[in-house]
């Protein structure tokens, strides 16, 4: 489920990126972030599935809660840190602007 939930948000992120005419919004950044994301989540479910093998495509259902948890919770935390950045980078210069004054 966390493989899942990253993934669309990767593919959001992507489409976002690439119909976006400038780079105002380092949109780049978050995608490489869930893209990341969902990698490691791809080579956890690898490494899953050789250890439990065919009792991986059934997991229990507080399995399932705990990684939908967990995939918000990455998702969430990806997005704090491109707030973050898009503050300390201040593309549009508001923040420059305004401390200038």
């Amino acid at each position: 489920m966390t493989l899942l939930i990253t993934v669309i948000a990767a593919v959001i992120s992507t489409i976002l990126w690439y119909n976006r005419k400038n780079n105002d919004m380092q949109l780049h950044v978050l995608m490489f972030m869930f893209w990341g994301a969902s990698i490691m989540w791809f080579v956890d479910a690898i490494f899953e599935y050789a250890e439990l093998r065919a009792e991986y495509f059934t997991p229990a259902l507080e399995d399932m809660i705990n990684d939908t948890f967990l995939g918000f919770s990455v998702i969430a935390l990806a997005l704090v840190i491109w707030i973050i950045f898009i503050l300390i980078k201040d593309p549009k210069g508001v923040i420059r602007h305004s401390l200038s004054n």
